[in-house]
C-alpha cells in the first residue's frame, strides 16, 4: 500500500513538472509573437511612405507632396512648420494665413460702448521646399500635428531618362559649336552661332531647374481648424453718436435760409431768360392802355 502511494505521488510530481514546462513554452512563444508584432507596428509607424524616402540605384526622382489636414491651432502649427524648416535647411515659398468670417454682429452694451461678436474659422495654405533626403522626416513631423487627415498625396517622378537625354543634348550642342567654329565667317555663321548659344542657355536653365527640384522637394500644405472660433471686440456705440449729431436746429435753420436765398436767385435768373417777352409785353400793354384811355376820353366828351 505504501509502495503504490509513493508511485502515485511520484507520478503526480512528474505530471505537474511537464504541465509547467508546457505553459512556460506557450508563454515564451506568445511573448516572442508580441515582440514581433510590436516591432512590425514600429516599422509601419516609422514609414510614412516609400515614395517619400525611397532611394533606388541608378534612379533619380523629383518628389512632391500635397497634404490636407485639420489641426488644433493653425497659427501654432504654422510657426512649428516654419521653425522645423529653418532648422533643417528648408524654406517657405508661400504662406496664406487667413480667417474666414462666418458671421459678424454688434450689440450695444451702453450709450458709449458696443460689443462686436465675430464667428470665424482659421486656415492656412502653404507651399514649402524641404531637402529631398528629409522629406519623409518632414511628413512625419507634420503628421504628428493633425487631428484629421483629409488627404495626403506623395509623388515620385522618375526623371532618369530626362537627365540622360539632357546630357546627350549638351554633347550635341558642343559638337555643333565645334562644327560652326570651322565655318568661314559670314552672316550665316553668326546666325548659327547665336542659335546654338540660345539652345545651350535654354538647356542650362532646364538643367538648373531639374537639379533644384531634385535637391528640394515641394510640399503643398493646407491646414484648418475644425471648430468655429468666437471673438468679442469692444467698439464704439455709433448709434449714440449718430443720434447726438442727427439734427441741429440752428445749423439746419441757417442752411435753410441760405438755400432759400440761392433759390430766389435761381428764380430771378430763370425769369431773366424771358426779358424780351416781358419787354414787348410791357410795351404792348402800355400802348394798349394809352389807346384805351384816348377812346374813353372821346366817349366822355
Amino acid at each position: 500500500m505504501n509502495t503504490k502511494f509513493k508511485q502515485m505521488v511520484i507520478a503526480t510530481i512528474i505530471f505537474a513538472g511537464l504541465l509547467s514546462a508546457c505553459k512556460k513554452s506557450e508563454t515564451s512563444g506568445y511573448t516572442n509573437q508580441t515582440e514581433i508584432a510590436l516591432d512590425s507596428a514600429s516599422v509601419v509607424s516609422d514609414s510614412i511612405s516609400m515614395a517619400a524616402s525611397q532611394n533606388i540605384k541608378d534612379k533619380q526622382f523629383i518628389k512632391t507632396a500635397n497634404v490636407n489636414m485639420e489641426v488644433k491651432n493653425v497659427y501654432e502649427s504654422t510657426i512649428s512648420i516654419e521653425n522645423y524648416l529653418k532648422q533643417n535647411g528648408g524654406f517657405v515659398t508661400n504662406s496664406n494665413l487667413r480667417s474666414n468670417i462666418i458671421s459678424e454682429d454688434s450689440y450695444n452694451v451702453s450709450a458709449e460702448k458696443a460689443m462686436l461678436i465675430k464667428k470665424f474659422t482659421v486656415e492656412n495654405q502653404m507651399q514649402v521646399r524641404v531637402p529631398t533626403e528629409k522629406l519623409g522626416d518632414f511628413l512625419q513631423f507634420i503628421h504628428q500635428q493633425n487631428l484629421f487627415l483629409n488627404h495626403r498625396i506623395i509623388t515620385a517622378e522618375d526623371v532618369t531618362a530626362n537627365i540622360k537625354l539632357a546630357k546627350l543634348e549638351e554633347a550635341r550642342i558642343k559638337k555643333t559649336e565645334s562644327n560652326i567654329s570651322q565655318l568661314k565667317t559670314n552672316k550665316d555663321k553668326v546666325e548659327l552661332a547665336n542659335q546654338n548659344l540660345n539652345e545651350n542657355n535654354q538647356l542650362q536653365i532646364a538643367n538648373f531647374n531639374t537639379e533644384d527640384q531634385l535637391k528640394y522637394s515641394t510640399v503643398d500644405i493646407y491646414i484648418k481648424e475644425p471648430k468655429t472660433q468666437i471673438t468679442e471686440i469692444e467698439i464704439t456705440n455709433t448709434n449714440s453718436i449718430d443720434n447726438k449729431y442727427q439734427f441741429n436746429f440752428l445749423f439746419e435753420a441757417k442752411n435753410a435760409m441760405i438755400d432759400g436765398y440761392y433759390f430766389i436767385q435761381e428764380i430771378f435768373i430763370f425769369l431773366l431768360r424771358f426779358w424780351a417777352f416781358f419787354l414787348f409785353g410791357g410795351l404792348f400793354f402800355y400802348f394798349w392802355k394809352k389807346k384805351s384811355d384816348k377812346i374813353r376820353n372821346k366817349n366822355t366828351k
